[in-house]
């Protein structure tokens, strides 16, 4: 898809996309990026108390990237999903 076409979709796909593609190619990198810039969105989303939570906690980490495509916290991490997609157009 085009750059474009992803930024009409909504948070949550992208996210799935984004996170389906990264599990089934064995994408870690990804998955490690994302799980880096999480604690950045919460804050973005307005869950400081959060962010906090998850730089000392690894399973809060894994935790928030499976549920990263819902609300606030998928709409702070659209730009994320939408620059992976872009490099991965059959995602």
């Amino acid at each position: 898809m085009k750059t474009d076409q992803l930024e009409a979709l909504p948070a949550q796909e992208l996210h799935e996309r984004s996170v389906n593609y990264a599990v089934r190619h064995g994408d870690f990198g990804f998955l490690w990026e994302l799980l880096k810039v999480i604690p950045a969105a919460e804050v973005v989303s307005g869950n400081s108390e959060e962010a906090a939570n998850d730089l000392s906690r690894v399973s809060a980490l894994l935790s928030d990237a499976m549920a990263s495509g819902h609300g606030d916290l998928g709409e702070a991490l659209r730009p994320f999903y939408i620059e992976y997609l872009s490099k991965h157009p059959d995602a």
